[in-house]
């Protein structure tokens, strides 16, 4: 077994951003597309979602050209959080957090199930598989770069 040193060649590291960006892009165009061509009006903590996944599109762009090795110090800290909203919201959706914790609105609630695929998968999980799979490519980018 080798370790990985900094001298590592970015041909084994730069698809892992590639494919971050990606996730960030598709994550993206697929929340663009359930509001602005399904319909579906996104509650607060879609848009809070929104707010954490939508600069990793572009700070994913920025590090991959030249590759950057501190994309992942930009990078982690916001997909965290993200994934720290889309969990609290998919606990919503469970029914675990009670109503009077729950930023929901009449328009827009945040319990309500708008879209559900397969019969279990539902907006708020796509965020958390989104914001896992980044989160998990950024620490395996994270430890092929290290010193």
């Amino acid at each position: 077994m080798t370790i990985p040193t900094p001298t590592t060649p970015p041909n084994t590291t730069q698809p892992l951003i590639f494919t971050c960006w990606l996730i960030a892009t598709t994550a993206t165009l697929g929340s663009l597309f359930f509001s602005e061509v399904m319909g579906l009006k996104p509650c607060v903590l879609c848009w809070y979602q929104r707010i954490f996944m939508y600069p990793l599109v572009v700070i994913f762009l920025v590090g991959l050209f030249p590759l950057d090795r501190s994309v992942f110090r930009y990078a982690f800290p916001i997909a965290l959080i993200g994934l720290g909203f889309a969990v609290y919201h998919y606990l919503v959706y469970s029914g675990y957090i009670p109503e009077n914790l729950q930023p929901c609105d009449k328009d827009a609630s945040c319990a309500e199930i708008n879209l559900e695929l397969f019969g279990f998968i539902t907006i708020p999980m796509l965020s958390i598989l989104s914001y896992t799979a980044i989160i998990v490519l950024l620490l395996i980018f994270r430890n092929r770069t290290r010193a």
